[in-house]
C-alpha cells in the first residue's frame, strides 16, 4: 500500500484495504490541521501535535498522523506510549521549526521525545530545524548561563521504530538518539550542522538491540554516529560522514558496571576531512564492560586525522582525567578493505590497556597514505595479525 500524503480532507478519514479475500485492515488518518496547527509559522502549533498525537494514540486501528507542507512552530513535546494502536506512521512534508529563543528547547533534555512506544514510523520529505547557532554561540563564549540544549529527536523504551528520508538541521545537541530499543530502522536520513558544532552527534544508540542505519548522510560538529553500552546487532551502511568526529565505540568505561558492546557491523562507508574514522574509544577507568565481534569493512578515507583508532586513555581536552587503567576488554575487531588518507602521519592507531590489551585484531586488504606517501602505524598493549595488503606497515 502506498500513502500520497495528499488530499486528506475532514479530522479523520477511514482507509480499508483489502488484505486477502478474506480480511481488512482500518488505517484512520489524522491531519495536524485539523487540530489547528498553523503551516505559516505564525503562531505556536505545539498543542495541536499533541493533540493528534493522543487522537492518534487513542484509537485501535493502525493510525496516520500527516504534517503537510508549511512550517509549524513546535516547542518540546512528549509522546507516551501504552497506545491502543499497534501502528502510527507519522508523515512530516513540511518543516518543524523551534522557537528562536533557545532556551525554550535548551533546558528540556529532547525536544520530540517518544517514551514507551512501539510501532512508530516517522516518515516524508520533511525537516526539523532546531536553530541550534544561537546556543552554540552562547556556549563558544563561555557563558555559564547557556542551557545544556535538547536533543532533536529520541525514543526510549520503544519497539519497532522505522525513521526514514527525514532531515535534522542545526540539533542543539544529538539530532537522534536511540536508548532501550529494539528493532529500529533508520534509513535515508540527512543530518547537517556545522563543524564547529559543540556535542551535536548525529545518531546516538545506546542499550538497544537490532538496530539498523542504512543509507545516511551526516554532517556535524561531533560523532556523525557514536555507539553506546549496552548496543547489541547494530547494522551501518552507506553512510557518508564529514565534517564530524568519525563513527565512534564509545566513550566507554564511564561506569563501574556498564553493559558491553557486541556484533556491530559498519560497511560501506565514505569518510571526508573527519576528526577520526572508525574509533573505538574508552577512559582509563576501571570497568567491566566489552567491546567485541565488531566488523569494519569497505571504509573510504579522504583527509582524515585518524582514520583507524582504538583509544583507551580517551581524554578530551586533558580534563578531569583519572589517570588509572581501562578496564574494558576489546576483542576480535576487523579492519577490511579499508582505504584512502589521512592528514596526519599515523594512520592507525592502537593505544590499549596494558590491563587488558585489546586482543584478535585483524587488518585486511588496509591502504592508507599520509601526503601521498608512507603513513605509519602505532601499536600498544595490542595482540592481533594482518593479512594481505597492510599500508602502513602493521606494527601487529
Amino acid at each position: 500500500m502506498k500513502l500520497s500524503g495528499c488530499n486528506l480532507p475532514g479530522i479523520i478519514v477511514m482507509v480499508f484495504v483489502m488484505l486477502s479475500s478474506s480480511s481488512t485492515f482500518a488505517i484512520t488518518n489524522f491531519n495536524v490541521l485539523n487540530f489547528g496547527a498553523n503551516p505559516t509559522g505564525g503562531t505556536d502549533s505545539t498543542d495541536s501535535f499533541l493533540k493528534a498525537w493522543n487522537a492518534a494514540c487513542g484509537t485501535a486501528d493502525s493510525t496516520f498522523i500527516y504534517v503537510p507542507k508549511g512550517r509549524y512552530l513546535v516547542g518540546p513535546l512528549a509522546f507516551k506510549g501504552q497506545c491502543k494502536s499497534s501502528q502510527i506512521i507519522i508523515r512530516i512534508d513540511g518543516t518543524i521549526v523551534a522557537p528562536l529563543d533557545y532556551g525554550v528547547l535548551g533546558k528540556s533534555n529532547n525536544w520530540f521525545s517518544f517514551e514507551d512506544v512501539s510501532g512508530v514510523s516517522i516518515i516524508g520529505r520533511g525537516t526539523f530545524d532546531a536553530k541550534g547557532p544561537s546556543l552554540w554561540a552562547c556556549k563558544a563564549s563561555n557563558s555559564n548561563s547557556c542551557p545544556s540544549g535538547a536533543t532533536t529527536l529520541s525514543f526510549t523504551n520503544s519497539n519497532n521504530i522505522r525513521i526514514n528520508g527525514l532531515t535534522s538541521l542545526n540539533s542543539q545537541m544529538f539530532h537522534i538518539v536511540i536508548n532501550g530499543c529494539q528493532n529500529v530502522h533508520l534509513k535515508g536520513v540527512k543530518i547537517i550542522a556545522a563543524g564547529n558544532s559543540p556535542n551535536t552527534d548525529g545518531i546516538h544508540v545506546q542499550l538497544s538491540r537490532n538496530v539498523e542505519i542504512l543509507s545516511t548522510s551526516i554532517k556535524t560538529g561531533d560523532d556523525c554516529i557514536s555507539i553506546g553500552p549496552g548496543t547489541e546487532n547494530l547494522w551501518i551502511e552507506q553512510i557518508t560522514c564529514g565534517p564530524g568526529h568519525g563513527i565512534s565505540i564509545g566513550s566507554l568505561a564511564k561506569d563501574l558496571k556498564e553493559e558491553g558492546v557486541q556484533n556491530v557491523t559498519v560497511k560501506k562507508t565514505v569518510f571526508s576531512n573527519t576528526q577520526n574514522g572508525l574509533r573505538i574509544k574508552s577512559w582509563a577507568r576501571p570497568s567491566n564492560g566489552y567491546v567485541q565481534g565488531v566488523r569494519f569493512i569497505d571504509s573510504v578515507m579522504r583527509n582524515v586525522q585518524n582514520p583507524i583508532m582504538i583509544d583507551q586513555n580517551y581524554c578530551p581536552r586533558n580534563e578531569n582525567c583519572p589517570g588509572q587503567v581501562s578496564g574494558i576488554k576489546i576483542n576480535d575487531i576487523v579492519y577490511e578493505d579499508i582505504r584512502g588518507t589521512s592528514s596526519t602521519p599515523i594512520a592507525i592507531k592502537f593505544d590499549c590497556s596494558d590491563k587488558n590489551p585489546c586482543t584478535g585484531i585483524k587488518l585486511q586488504n588496509v591502504n592508507l597514505t599520509y601526503l601521498n606517501k608512507a603513513a605509519q602505524s602505532f601499536c600498544s598493549n595490542v595482540v592481533g595479525k594482518a593479512i594481505d595488503l597492510v599500508r602502513p606497515n602493521s606494527c601487529l
